[in-house]
């Protein structure tokens, strides 16, 4: 998150877009209010899913979400769980949209 933005605020901001577009997404993991990652699940409603984590190019400083896990939906669930374990604070957000819209690629969101 930037360093103006806590993770709450990222995540509420983030909540209130994907309504504002009919997609559904839940808070499946609450994370740190202030310092905590946050990790966006995109479930596609047919057994397949994808999780995005933010990625920070460090030459350019250029933010933006890349995929960490793809595939069946058990397999990505367990990639978060590895995750979640190795990072208590983590957020984990689920989207459901079987069109697979996500809007991480929308500006203000990276």
């Amino acid at each position: 998150m930037s360093d103006r933005l806590t993770a709450r605020f990222w995540v509420d901001a983030y909540l209130t877009r994907l309504r504002l577009y009919d997609i559904p997404a839940f808070v499946v993991a609450h994370g740190d209010d202030h310092a905590g990652a946050v990790l966006v699940k995109l479930n596609t409603l047919d057994g397949q899913a994808r999780v995005f984590q933010r990625s920070f190019d460090l030459m350019s400083g250029a933010r933006s979400w890349v995929p960490l896990s793809e595939g069946e939906e058990r397999d990505v669930d367990a990639a978060i769980t590895r995750q979640r374990d190795f990072d208590p604070d983590l957020w984990v957000i689920e989207v459901e949209d079987g069109q697979g819209r996500h809007l991480l690629d929308e500006p203000g969101l990276a």
